[in-house]
């Protein structure tokens, strides 16, 4: 007779292609049924927060459901910074973990559905009746919200006879959210904006990729010729790369920032507009009209002047057809927009001695492989890979860790983004500190990836973050410092090749890495030693607010 483990792991199996997961008894049955009973591919992680971080970057690479599962008490409490970052950067996963016994907590248990809640995450708590529609319930909360559940299987539940595995429904998911009353208002008068606009600009984030409104926005570009800008999470939204400014932000081209700056009407679709992305107040000029387009409740920023709540692919095909026939402004073509995203290259080498980042930064922007999916830890080196590495679209610039500011969380990201893209390069970029507390999955980095992956690190000897925010006040540094750690050896210990780059000809290697075909070559570690006085330009812009 099937058990309440079969139930779970079957009900979920229907929906979900992927689990990550690190076994122990309070999981144990479930894989086991995942295993036996289903045809779901499991990878084991080496840390029950790699395994969350997996899903995590499972999710933002493929926009594929995947699951994370761990044992109870210790095995869930570690998963903690990993489910607050999937909750604050409304990425949807299941945390299939094992929970107290229906009779009462033993000494060892811990109050998990409030921990739980305390990062913003719900629990399902399955039971002998109830466990395949739960888990579908769980499904479908996951979906519907963009957040991450867990789903608990108390500890005397898992082996109990349940009957035949039911048929679920599948999850039921609210329709894309058309604009109607005032916003359907709001939106014709947006259109007038833009079509009386002189100097348009569009600027994009993650929302407007996961609202698949790519050719929307580029209809409604060519319409307007509006310059376009992203986010960091939404490089690459925009189809026409021709006009596009890059990233806006702390992370933008000096010269692209001005411009944006000379905009009268800007119009954001699907972007949080956060601290980051509006410089701390000053990406628009006082003079620019901004208007916000996303499903939220209300506009997420003062600054906002005009807001029209919908989904953004059904605003921007709006927008677009409304002005359809109308003159464009014709702003882009006025432009040269490929000169004014361009960076600082660098002085090769900095007054310490050791490399400057930028250089380094573009020397590997032109040496990786094209099809490549970027996943980054944070840290304050975030700034050179959204800077200086291109992407082809926002799905292959990964963040895990900037929502919740962890560092950490980037060696598992590798994992997931290596199982849900299958055929491109992974490259992980990440700093010492974060690095060496994620170090326990840097073996499951290896193993995933293989030949396909590149491991970049920062190798700075200090925590750079505090180090400019603190140390520049005069705070003691010893605290922030790393003493010298040999990341090459380490990769080479979990049978990786590792390469210590102290001068830019070191980089050689992984321009023969990548001409290489990958049957002929390792996971390929590079340990940077860069600089640790060169500043990003976006901390420079924190350093200024909090001086």
């Amino acid at each position: 007779m099937p058990t309440v483990s079969q139930h779970v792991a079957v009900a979920l199996a229907r929906h979900i292609d992927h689990v990550f997961g690190v076994m122990g008894n309070g999981n144990a049955w479930f894989l086991d049924s995942l295993h036996r009973d289903t045809d779901s591919s499991y990878t084991p992680m080496r840390h029950e927060a790699g395994a969350v971080v997996a899903a995590d970057a499972h999710f933002r690479v493929s926009g594929r459901l995947a699951a994370a599962t761990t044992t109870y008490g210790a095995g869930f409490t570690n998963t903690l910074t990993a489910l607050a970052e999937a909750a604050q950067a409304h990425v949807p996963l299941v945390l299939v973990v094992g929970d107290e016994p229906t009779s009462g907590p033993r000494p060892w248990d811990v109050d998990q559905i409030a921990l739980a809640s305390a990062v913003g995450v719900r629990t399902y708590t399955v039971g002998r009746l109830d466990a395949a529609a739960t888990t579908v319930i769980a499904i479908e909360h996951a979906l519907t919200y963009k957040v991450p559940v867990v789903l608990a299987i108390p500890y005397d539940v898992p082996t109990l006879e349940a009957g035949p595995v039911p048929v679920t429904d599948e999850p039921r998911l609210p329709a894309p959210l058309a604009p109607t009353g005032y916003a359907a208002a709001a939106l014709e008068r947006v259109a007038g904006l833009l079509a009386d606009a002189e100097r348009p600009l569009l600027l994009a984030g993650r929302g407007a990729w996961l609202a698949g409104a790519s050719e929307a926005l580029g209809a409604l570009a060519d319409a307007t010729g509006a310059v376009t800008a992203s986010t960091a999470l939404g490089r690459g939204v925009f189809p026409d790369t021709a006009h596009d400014l890059g990233v806006a932000g702390g992370f933008g081209a000096p010269g692209a920032m001005e411009l944006v700056r000379e905009a009268d009407v800007a119009v954001v679709f699907g972007a949080s507009l956060n601290q980051f992305t509006m410089r701390f107040g000053e990406l628009f000029s006082p003079a620019t009209r901004v208007v916000q387009v996303d499903t939220a409740p209300t506009a997420s920023h003062p600054r906002v002047g005009d807001y029209v709540r919908g989904d953004v692919r059904l605003v921007a095909e709006a927008l677009a057809s409304a002005l359809a026939g109308r003159p464009s402004s014709g702003w882009r073509d006025r432009v040269d927009v490929a000169a004014l995203r361009r960076y600082e290259q660098g002085e090769g080498v900095a007054p310490d001695g050791r490399l400057d980042p930028r250089t380094v930064a573009a020397r590997i922007g032109e040496l990786l492989p094209q099809d490549r999916v970027v996943v980054s830890d944070g840290g304050h080196f975030i700034a050179w890979a959204n800077m200086y590495w291109p992407v082809a679209a926002p799905n292959r610039m990964v963040m895990v860790g900037t929502a919740y500011q962890s560092i950490g969380l980037g060696l598992p990201s590798v994992a997931g983004a290596a199982v849900a893209d299958p055929e491109a390069t992974i490259v992980l970029t990440t700093g010492d500190g974060g690095g060496l507390m994620a170090l326990a999955d840097l073996e499951s980095a290896v193993r995933t990836a293989g030949s396909r992956g590149v491991c970049v690190v920062w190798n700075d000897g200090a925590y750079g973050a505090e180090v400019n925010l603190y140390g520049l006040k005069g705070v003691v540094e010893e605290p922030m410092l790393i003493p010298d750690v040999d990341f090459a050896a380490l990769g080479r210990a979990v049978g990786a090749e590792g390469v210590v780059v102290r001068e830019l000809a070191d980089l050689d290697r992984l321009a023969a890495w990548t001409a290489t075909p990958a049957a002929e070559r390792e996971f390929l570690v590079l340990d940077l030693r860069v600089s640790p006085r060169v500043i990003a330009p976006y901390q420079h812009e924190v350093i200024r607010v909090n001086s």
